[in-house]
């Protein structure tokens, strides 16, 4: 049960989702209809185009790929899953800023590699936290989001207690994934590719704030 629930950790997951589905909708409306914040659908093409195109092929599994570097980016930098305050997640949002960053430029002057890199950052931030009192957390994807939602549901109904807390931190998830999403189909529409500073700038935005909170824990100013 969480019983209670720190505000940064529902700030970083509402920012960090509203990141993930902005990317995600670039990626759909620019990447070759492509998804680059969840694999189960790329996996899923892959299969489809592995029968027709060797290109296409490449391309899904370099995604793929890259999906994995960031997750194994994160890992190295970070000790473990569990949510902790005293982690050094400010380093691992900042490498995901200038990922982002980078996909950008290589978007812009037409390079449709720049979009392995913004599937990188989001392997890299979809393994940022994953627990957290029990709850597993995923910002760059819905389906397990959905399932656990709906898991409790059917429980509380069987007269299981409903974790009420936890209820509102996977809502706090979808509504932050539907707004990334409306925001970056917004933007896409207005400056294209240069929709991408948006999430790079929460990203940067988020390490900051994270690295003063931490600091100001350290230094016995707050609890």
């Amino acid at each position: 049960m969480i019983e209670k629930l720190p505000w940064w950790v529902e700030y970083s997951a509402f920012s960090l989702s509203v990141s993930a589905g902005c990317i995600n909708v670039v990626g759909l409306m620019g990447f070759k209809n492509q998804a680059v914040s969840h694999v189960t659908g790329t996996v899923s093409q892959l299969g489809v185009e592995i029968l027709i195109s060797v290109d296409s092929s490449l391309e899904l599994a370099f995604t793929l790929l890259s999906f994995i570097l960031g997750a194994v980016i994160c890992g190295f930098s970070i000790k473990d899953s569990g949510l902790n305050i005293g982690r050094n997640y400010s380093v691992v949002l900042v490498v995901e800023a200038i990922l982002l960053l980078l996909a950008l430029e290589l978007l812009v002057n037409g390079l449709s590699s720049g979009h392995y890199f913004a599937s990188m950052a989001c392997g890299l931030q979809n393994a940022l936290f994953t627990t957290y009192s029990g709850a597993i957390l995923r910002t760059t994807h819905l389906t397990g989001i959905f399932t656990d939602l709906g898991l409790m549901l059917g429980q509380g109904i069987r007269g299981r207690e409903f974790d009420s807390r936890k209820a509102i931190l996977l809502l706090i998830i979808i509504m932050g994934y539907f707004l990334g999403s409306a925001i970056g189909a917004k933007l896409y529409l207005i400056i294209h590719f240069n929709a991408l500073l948006f999430p790079a700038a929460l990203s940067f935005m988020l390490s900051v704030i994270y690295w003063i909170h931490a600091k100001n824990i350290r230094l016995g100013k707050i609890d």
